[in-house]
């Protein structure tokens, strides 16, 4: 009976010593900041949700498994709000967590997709989300939570971005086109070539749709940035990247809308009325860094960078000004990746 009191003590010891991750305020609506989606391991179902609140100037990891009682899932790739909802797109566990986007609380998961990768709410009723394996681009029915139908567009999809009645599609993992879908029927009505592998996708002031092509995984072809107009599905200015080994990837924009962001070696940024590739690095990746994703917030242009490390461990958020400033370095979940940036909403 002694040892079992001694187990039982030294257990309850354990227990309360271990670190709870620390929450923010619930009332993100007042908050403001920024969501962070740890990937984490390959098929260790280990991913993660953080936030960097503007208020605190801290990090706060774990929040989905904090708030739920569960893991987030395999390899969650991107985060999207529309209204009080949250959208987390789950890779490799083939599924969309919805959650109430300010405390975070699970209200349904969609089942079935297949390697699903970004989402773009089409209306209050509709999104579509993309895929790396499957041809079609699912449809998701937002009012039950529930896959709707699909759409034929027989090739791989990686980026959604959508504006008035069209919705553009990057074909990413060996492509070369943005396809075209009327959102009133969910038709495909146009292809767009572009450069080799278009992998991220913003819209500026204008309504030009600007997409930057990487180029390919092999470097056989010169990465390129191509901007289109949406109105007429036609190409207005492509710009070659002056080597192979140029691999830009996580094209941004600020919030005016003028001002281009992507990564390649480092953070790189680009009027929209440049002619050409700039040069200069804006933000220098220090040796031993590996910036993987980028986010700028719209309101105050701060820019915000993943460090993934070596891809195994915990990695990092990193905080620059407008200017390009460094003010923070904290500590996020295991490869930490795409942001999804909650606004303060004055009152």
């Amino acid at each position: 009976m002694k040892n079992l009191i001694r187990i039982i003590v030294i257990s309850l010891m354990i227990v309360s010593c271990q670190k709870t991750p620390e929450l923010p305020n619930s009332n993100y609506t007042i908050g403001g900041g920024v969501f962070v989606v740890n990937e984490g391991n390959f098929r260790s179902g280990n991913g993660s949700l953080s936030f960097y609140s503007y208020d605190s100037s801290k990090i706060y990891n774990d929040l989905f498994y904090s708030v739920n009682g569960r893991p987030l899932g395999d390899v969650p790739n991107s985060m999207a709000i529309n209204g009080d909802k949250a959208y987390i797109i789950v890779n490799n566990s083939g599924k969309i967590e919805v959650m109430d986007q300010s405390t975070l609380k699970s209200t349904a998961t969609i089942t079935g997709l297949i390697s699903p990768r970004n989402i773009s709410f089409i209306n209050d009723n509709k999104a579509y989300v993309s895929s790396l394996y499957s041809d079609s681009v699912t449809i998701i029915n937002l009012i039950n939570n529930s896959i709707s139908g699909y759409i034929n567009i027989r090739r791989s999809s990686e980026s959604i971005a959508s504006t008035g009645n069209q919705a553009f599609i990057s074909n990413w993992t060996g492509g070369k086109e943005i396809m075209v879908i009327n959102t009133i029927d969910d038709q495909v009505v146009d292809s767009i070539e572009v450069g080799i592998e278009p992998e991220s996708m913003v819209f500026d002031r204008y309504g030009m749709l600007w997409v930057l092509c990487n180029g390919g995984w092999a470097r056989l072809n010169y990465a390129e940035l191509v901007e289109i107009n949406t109105s007429t599905n036609y190409v207005e200015k492509t710009l070659v990247f002056p080597t192979k080994e140029a691999s830009p990837t996580c094209l941004k924009i600020d919030g005016l809308g003028t001002t281009l962001y992507y990564l390649d070696n480092g953070v790189r940024q680009i009027d929209i009325s440049s002619t050409e590739i700039p040069s200069i690095t804006f933000i220098i990746q220090e040796s031993g860094e590996y910036f993987y994703k980028i986010g700028i917030n719209p309101l105050n242009n701060d820019v915000f960078i993943t460090d993934a490390v070596d891809f195994v461990k915990q990695g990092y958020l990193l905080l620059y000004d407008g200017t390009g400033k460094f003010i923070s370095k904290l500590e996020a979940g295991i490869i930490p990746g795409s942001m999804c940036f909650k606004l303060r909403i004055n009152t």
